[in-house]
């Protein structure tokens, strides 16, 4: 397990800060114990304790709960750091780190995104709420030097634990930090609106198979395609179910992939957000707007406990691709768009260590100086604030899709446009051959001139814009289409189009120019036979005009003067997605070669987008 850290998008539990703080920061300032609490049903929970040396003053409890691992193991073996970030690491928290049930070294079944039982009726009824609650408890009451708070915090995985730390309802409970928070693995990760994200086939082994016993090492493997060519290898396997020579039945996550691939009741108990009501701890939910993981999950997790909770909850999202806010470069680059320099500091500093010391360390008294939302315009490129998110001042504005045009005035001229949608040559997601690490990141701000350009992707853009226009919230499109097919995949991306003089950075890749760059801003699929249930897909009826409305999440960008928006629309999104067969059969990992096929889709001149225009 040396190399478990770093090597998907969900191993966040370990942060690293700069490459010049000395590494034995920890060891110096901070003593170890490592313990294994009991829970009420007997099992016991590997937990990892590091307490400030200086014991003339009393902490609060900063806890982190992962499936990930605590390492390094051993009392006399120390992280080269801990804590949410640096600033915090120095500020001075006990710092709590725990391997949930059934991982590493934890006893008892791990289950996966395990279901909250509301009305446990006894000492067997256990969830994450009751670890959480029992952890606590036995903290406060054990750990000497304790101020008696206790905050949460996580990354990705981890950030869905902080989130069912809530649930607990334990009085030491006083602020907690969902970040890059899973919300529903239907929504998150794995799936985006009923469609499978292929892209995430290679970490499955992740949360497959159970281990047999305490241990500190992975019990499980990674596949070995035996290529970097990933659309190949995906477009060569065929059927999903071929994928089964790398998985053998003890990984269950992916039998549970396969057999469930509609919104059932396996899902849907599976899901936190339906749980967030009358939260009372104090919550600052992170994100970052180019998360490819988990970005449903925080926007969903703040608007609920803002609809369902009257407690103090705030949200921030930055320029970040997933977990960016933890790291200590710079600056903050995703593929060849440059944000600008320190933004994960400032946030560290400025925010993130502002919320905890108010809560933990001041018990919520004084002034907290920060705001509702702390978001980042990633066109202007600057922080601002806001009272409510998205903000009171904007309003929803119609742009119609006819011809090539993104245009706020109707024109009956154009009645349609129509593409050839051909499962075996599926539109790329990205120019690279190969992602960078098992899931990807930088496809989020790429140029999308590669996919402008060709014949199964259909363009709609504006006039270069007079004036800036900064869209604040969510984007829907409300598309009118129809296929001669029973069933497609419907992928809607908005795009900013730089103008032709813009200047060259260092951070464009080599056989890029910035001028006339296609930066993604926001893209989003749905798949088509869930278009009216996600539990209950339907087939299209062909040639039959039909409404598909795909909801974007939430971006905060402004298109700047002389730049254009874009929208393209396309079927296939490979291999992000998995492909579509375009004929309506029962189960998508099951369909066989005949199934997939070449299909006409038209989008009609009524189908328009709706843009929450910042005024």
């Amino acid at each position: 397990m040396k190399k478990l850290f770093g090597i998907s998008l969900f191993l966040m539990s370990v942060v690293l800060y700069s490459q010049n703080e000395k590494v034995n920061y920890v060891s110096e300032n901070y003593t170890k114990k490592e313990v294994h609490i009991k829970m009420r049903d007997g099992a016991e929970l590997f937990t990892c304790i590091y307490s400030p040396k200086d014991v003339s003053k009393k902490y609060p409890i900063i806890m982190q709960r992962t499936p990930y691992n605590c390492a390094p193991y051993g009392e006399n073996q120390f992280k080269k750091s801990i804590s949410p970030s640096e600033t915090m690491m120095k500020e001075g928290y006990i710092v709590v780190y725990q391997d949930v049930r059934g991982r590493f070294m934890s006893d008892g079944l791990y289950d996966n995104m395990r279901a909250f039982i509301p009305n446990k009726k006894g000492k067997k009824d256990i969830d994450e709420a009751s670890d959480t609650y029992d952890t606590i408890d036995w903290l406060v009451k054990n750990i000497a030097n304790n101020n008696g708070n206790v905050g949460t915090w996580g990354i990705s995985y981890p950030g869905f634990y902080a989130t069912y730390s809530l649930l607990s309802n334990h009085p030491a409970l006083k602020a907690v930090s969902p970040q890059a928070c899973i919300s529903d693995f239907f929504f998150d990760d794995f799936h985006h609106n009923g469609a499978y994200l292929l892209s995430y086939w290679k970490v499955t082994p992740l949360f497959g198979p159970q281990k047999e016993k305490r241990t500190t090492e992975a019990w499980y493997k990674f596949p070995n395609t035996g290529t970097a060519d990933d659309y190949q290898f995906y477009l060569d396997a065929g059927s999903l179910s071929n994928l089964d020579t790398y998985y053998g039945k003890e990984n269950e996550f992916w039998q549970q992939l396969k057999e469930h691939s509609s919104y059932d009741s396996f899902w849907q108990k599976r899901g936190i957000l339906q749980h967030l009501k009358n939260i009372k701890p104090a919550v600052m939910t992170v994100g970052g707007w180019f998360d490819a993981e988990d970005l449903y999950g925080p926007l969903n997790t703040y608007n609920t406990i803002e609809k369902t909770s009257k407690n103090y909850n705030t949200i921030v999202m930055g320029p970040w691709s997933h977990g960016d806010w933890a790291r200590n470069s710079a600056q903050q680059i995703i593929g060849n768009i440059n944000f600008g320099d320190s933004i994960s500091g400032f946030y560290q500093k400025n925010i993130e260590a502002n919320f905890f010391r108010h809560f933990l360390k001041n018990n919520g008294k004084g002034e907290n100086k920060l705001p509702e939302a702390y978001v980042f315009d990633t066109g202007k490129k600057a922080w601002q604030t806001f009272s409510v998110w998205p903000p009171q001042k904007v309003e929803k504005q119609d742009f119609f899709l006819q011809g090539s045009q993104l245009s706020k005035m109707g024109n009956k001229n154009f009645a349609f446009e129509e593409f050839i949608s051909d499962p075996k040559k599926p539109v790329p997601s990205s120019e690279d051959i190969n992602q960078k690490g098992i899931t990807p990141r930088k496809y989020m701000t790429d140029d999308q001139r590669f996919a402008a350009r060709r014949p199964d992707v259909v363009v709609f853009e504006t006039e270069i814009l007079n004036d800036d226009t900064t869209l604040a919230g969510e984007i829907m499109a409300k598309l009118q289409v129809s296929t001669t097919g029973t069933d497609a995949d419907w992928i809607v991306k908005v795009v900013d189009v730089f103008p032709k003089d813009e200047p060259e950075t260092k951070e464009i890749a080599p056989y890029l120019k910035m001028s006339n760059y296609h930066m993604m801003v926001r893209s989003e699929v749905m798949r088509g036979r869930f278009r009216n249930s996600f539990s209950n897909p339907e087939a299209f009826i062909p040639n039959e005009k039909t409404a598909v409305n795909i909801k974007l999440q939430d971006v905060f960008h402004t298109f700047k003067k002389g730049h254009k928006i874009q929208i393209q629309i396309q079927s296939t999104w490979f291999p992000l997605i998995d492909l579509n067969p375009q004929t309506f059969v029962e189960n998508i990992f099951y369909a066989k070669p005949e199934d997939f096929r070449k299909q006409t889709h038209r989008i009609y001149n009524d189908s328009k987008i709706e843009f929450s225009i910042l005024k």
